[in-house]
């Protein structure tokens, strides 16, 4: 009789230890109440002074759950002889880290000990998209910070030459579907591409054309002066869309007009389905933002392997 109630409460607790560990709107409600306040003040003092923030810490957000989920990782300085993501080569230009170390120095004031790195990453890259003039919407909390950080690992994250099967491979490696793909590919309308993440369209296209003849040709003239075949410029590069401190559905419309900066782009419309997306979301604001809505909730619960909250977002403990 006792090894059967033994049973029973092992099978017990094995269901509801998953609802334990999952993410939850309300998961700070008495521990950390203030918090979303505070996420949000550190994003809008940031974003006065420097308009490429929230475009920062959407990327960051982006490139933190392809690598090991949504755990912080991408957060953490590399030391001694490991080198971290963030000095992995995708990750070179990702900027606006002490976005996050103020807001974790703001809580550990409130709430010593007690809201991952991950969360307020999550947390802010909300806030980025509001800031910008985006949607906002409930993010789900409760992620832990991980421990592991590899420069390596980084290139499994979607490269901007990309074509679409490639993109598909890794958007579904992660549980993210084909809308999920091009809604997310919206969070271009903000931000910068340097030259040598789109060169390879405007030089040297193929073995019979120096230019991807998908571009329309007047942006592909702007570009390759932006950018020539030996450019010097360290920071040299164009605005993602016309736009590119607003969020808005600006990334579409310009796609379908042959004015996408990266191959990956231009690889949604290669399909039907990808395509027909990309023009509905053109033509209509609030069904990309619902979208993205959705998907950006989607992936921030892609799980990582976090075990503990960092006290120092750039540190395990």
């Amino acid at each position: 009789m006792s090894s059967l109630f033994f049973t029973f409460l092992l099978l017990f607790f094995s269901l509801l230890l998953p609802s334990l560990n999952a993410l939850s709107h309300h998961y700070y409600d008495h521990t950390c109440p203030n918090l979303e306040s505070i996420v949000a003040r550190e994003v809008r003092l940031a974003t006065a002074n420097d308009k490429t923030v929230p475009a920062a810490l959407l990327r960051m957000h982006f490139h933190d759950c392809f690598i090991r989920g949504c755990d912080g990782s991408v957060l953490l300085d590399s030391k001694g002889k490991n080198t971290a993501e963030k000095d992995g080569p995708p990750n070179i230009s990702l900027h606006a880290f002490y976005v996050i170390d103020n807001a974790k120095k703001a809580i550990e004031s409130t709430c010593p000990g007690v809201v991952s790195c991950a969360d307020i990453l999550a947390l802010a890259a909300r806030d980025a998209v509001v800031v910008s003039g985006g949607p906002h919407w409930e993010v789900p909390k409760g992620r832990k910070d991980g421990r592991i950080s590899k420069a390596s690992e980084t290139r499994q994250l979607p490269a901007p030459t990309f074509n679409f099967s490639q993109l598909q491979q890794s958007f579904s490696q992660r549980g993210l579907s084909l809308h999920d793909l091009v809604a997310l590919s919206g969070g271009h309308t903000l931000g910068f591409a340097h030259c040598s993440s789109f060169q390879n369209r405007i030089h040297n296209f193929n073995s019979s054309l120096d230019v991807d003849p998908s571009l329309d040709s007047s942006f592909a003239a702007s570009l390759r002066r932006v950018c020539p075949a030996r450019n010097k410029v360290k920071n040299a590069g164009s605005t993602m869309d016309s736009s590119s401190t607003v969020f808005d559905n600006a990334y579409y419309k310009l796609l379908l007009e042959g004015k996408s900066i990266f191959s990956s782009d231009q690889s949604l419309l290669s399909t039907p389905k990808t395509k027909a997306l990309v023009s509905k979301f053109a033509n209509e604001q609030h069904l990309f933002e619902k979208a993205f809505v959705k998907s950006m909730v989607k992936m921030s619960q892609i799980a990582g392997a976090g075990q503990e909250v960092r006290l120092n977002c750039r540190l395990i403990r």
